[in-house]
C-alpha cells in the first residue's frame, strides 16, 4: 500500500464536468484578495476535450501554467480517482516557467523561485496527489518585470529582465548581474523600451531572446507592435527573424526554433536560412507560452482586453475566422498543425504567460508562500543508503 503524508490543509470539492479543484489555504486567500476581487464576484469555469485527462497520463506528464493577471500557478494532472486535477496557487505575478530534471523554477513580481516535489516516490499526499511542490529558494530580485526563466548548465539562473531590456542572472548580493544586452539598447537603465521578453535556451546555455521591436527610447515598443517583432541569436548578435508581431516564447526543439507570433495568433518556426517565420497553425488568442512533448506543442491563449494587444492582425484573423478568443492551451500535432486537445478558462482570468510540460509527474500540487499549509508542511532529508 502507497505511503501517505497527511498535511490536513487543503481541502478537496467537486466540480463540474470531469475535473477537480483545489480550494486555497484561507490565508493565501487573504494574501491575494485584491487580485482576487474581480473573481469573487465572477466565477471561472474550466472545460477541456473529451479524452485530455487520459492523453495527460498516457504520456506520463503534467502541464504547468501561470497567469501573471490573476496571480496563479495552475497544475493540471490526472486524479487518480479519475478526470483531470486542476491545482492552483497562488504567486503574485506568476510569469516565467523553466523545468530542470525535477525542479520547477518560477518568476513572479520581485522573485524567482525554485520549487521541488518533497514527496518520495510511493508517497501520496491529501490521498490524491503524487507530487507536490514547494518553493525551496527563493531569489528577491526587486521589480524588474522578470518574464522568461532559463538554468544554464553552470548552475546560474538565467531571466529576461524586460525593465532593464537585458538578459540577467540572480545574485547573491545584488537584484541582477547583467549577461547580455542587445545591441541596439544604449544603456542599462529601467525602461521597458524594446519589451525584450523570450528566452530559448540551448544545451544550457541562452541562445535566442525575442523582443516586441528595435526601439531605444522608453515605451517604444507599443509603437511598433504590428510588425517590429524580432528573434536575436545572442551567439552572434545577429537578428534572425524581423517582422513579427510581439513575439514570445521562443524555443529549441527537436532542431528547429519555434515561436509564437502572438500579435497574429501562430505557432511558427524559424526557417534560419531565410531569416523568416514559418507558421504552423493559427490559435484563437494572443499565444503566449510554449511547451514540447512527443511530437506535440502545448501552447497557451490568452483573451486580448487591454489596449496593448487592440489593433493587432490577431482581430482580423478572428473576424475570418468567426471565432472569440479564448484562455488556456491548446495541444497542437506538430506533424499536422491540428489540435488534439485543449483546455479552457472563461471568466475574469483571461491571460496566461507561460507554458511548461513536466515529465513523469501525475498528479501534483504547489503550496504557497508563508501560508498555513507552507508552515505547517515540514519534511526531513533522508538518511543515505547504506551498504
Amino acid at each position: 500500500m502507497a505511503e501517505e503524508i497527511k498535511e490536513g490543509v487543503a481541502e478537496e470539492t467537486g466540480a463540474e464536468s470531469e475535473y477537480q479543484q483545489v480550494k486555497q489555504p484561507a490565508d493565501a486567500k487573504a494574501q491575494a484578495a485584491d487580485e482576487n476581487a474581480k473573481q469573487q464576484q465572477e466565477p471561472v469555469k474550466y472545460s477541456m476535450s473529451g479524452g485530455f485527462a487520459d492523453f495527460l497520463l498516457s504520456h506520463k506528464i503534467s502541464v504547468a501554467m501561470t497567469s501573471y493577471q490573476s496571480g496563479r500557478l495552475y497544475l493540471l494532472g490526472r486524479n487518480p480517482k479519475g478526470g483531470l486535477m486542476v491545482n492552483e496557487q497562488f504567486f503574485k505575478r506568476a510569469m516565467g516557467l523553466h523545468v530542470h530534471e525535477k525542479s520547477l523554477y518560477m518568476a513572479g513580481v520581485g522573485h524567482i523561485f525554485r520549487m521541488e516535489n518533497i514527496l518520495q516516490e510511493g508517497q501520496w499526499i491529501n490521498e490524491t496527489f503524487t507530487q507536490c511542490f514547494v518553493p525551496r529558494t527563493d531569489y528577491f530580485i526587486g521589480s524588474l518585470d522578470a518574464h522568461d526563466v532559463g538554468l544554464a548548465a553552470d548552475g546560474r539562473i538565467l531571466f529576461i529582465n524586460t525593465k532593464y531590456n537585458c538578459l540577467a542572472s540572480v545574485s547573491d548580493v545584488h537584484s541582477f548581474k547583467e549577461e547580455w544586452r542587445p545591441p541596439f539598447i544604449s544603456k542599462l537603465v529601467p525602461e521597458d523600451r524594446c519589451h525584450l521578453n523570450g528566452l530559448a535556451m540551448e544545451n544550457g546555455e541562452a541562445r535566442y531572446v525575442t523582443a516586441v521591436c528595435k526601439s531605444d527610447t522608453i515605451d517604444g515598443w507599443r509603437d511598433r507592435r504590428a510588425d517590429g517583432g524580432i528573434v536575436m541569436d545572442l551567439a552572434t548578435n545577429e537578428t534572425v527573424c524581423e517582422g513579427l508581431s510581439m513575439p514570445h516564447s521562443p524555443r529549441l526543439y527537436n532542431g528547429k526554433l519555434w515561436v509564437l507570433n502572438s500579435g497574429t495568433g501562430e505557432l511558427g518556426s524559424v526557417n534560419l536560412e531565410r531569416k523568416s517565420f514559418e507558421p504552423l497553425a493559427f490559435c484563437p488568442g494572443f499565444v503566449r507560452g510554449l511547451a514540447f512533448h512527443s511530437h506535440f506543442a502545448f501552447v497557451g491563449l490568452s483573451r486580448p482586453r487591454y489596449d496593448r494587444f487592440e489593433g493587432l492582425d490577431l482581430d482580423r484573423r478572428l473576424k475570418e475566422a468567426d471565432s472569440e478568443p479564448w484562455t488556456g492551451v491548446q495541444v497542437i500535432d506538430l506533424n499536422t498543425g491540428a489540435v488534439v486537445h485543449w483546455f479552457r478558462i472563461d471568466g475574469p482570468v483571461a491571460e496566461m504567460y507561460d507554458v511548461a510540460v513536466m515529465p513523469d509527474v501525475i498528479c501534483a500540487k504547489s503550496v504557497g508562500l508563508g501560508t498555513a499549509e507552507a508552515l505547517a508542511l515540514i519534511t526531513i532529508e533522508p538518511e543515505p543508503e547504506t551498504a
